[in-house]
């Protein structure tokens, strides 16, 4: 029975969140709104990434000699000069996880 009650509620906050941008038509939005709808993708992942990486669950900034600052570093120099998301992300986790084991 619970979990007839998360699909409901999952199902409920998707159809929430997608009737607002699920039934606009792309050609009645003007240029302008167009561009500024590019930026929002570059808004929203520093928000989601920063707390994840350099705040502890307390909400207090990390030592530098946290694992996930220097993964995170390496990701973000993987990432600028290959412009490749998988390369990005497997980077990131490898070197998370050789950073956890020598540090550790």
């Amino acid at each position: 029975m619970i979990w007839l009650w998360i699909i409901i509620a999952g199902l409920a906050t998707f159809f929430t969140r997608y009737s607002m941008v699920g039934f606009i038509n792309p050609k009645s939005l003007s240029k302008k709104t167009k561009k500024i709808l590019t930026y929002v993708p570059s808004a929203v992942f520093p928000a989601i990434i920063f707390p994840a990486v350099f705040l502890d669950k307390k909400g207090l900034f990390v030592s530098i000699e946290n694992p996930q600052i220097w993964a995170f570093s390496i990701a973000v120099v993987v990432g600028y000069y290959s412009k490749n998301i998988i390369l990005t992300i497997t980077s990131g986790l490898v070197s998370f996880w050789i950073f956890i084991y020598f540090m550790n």
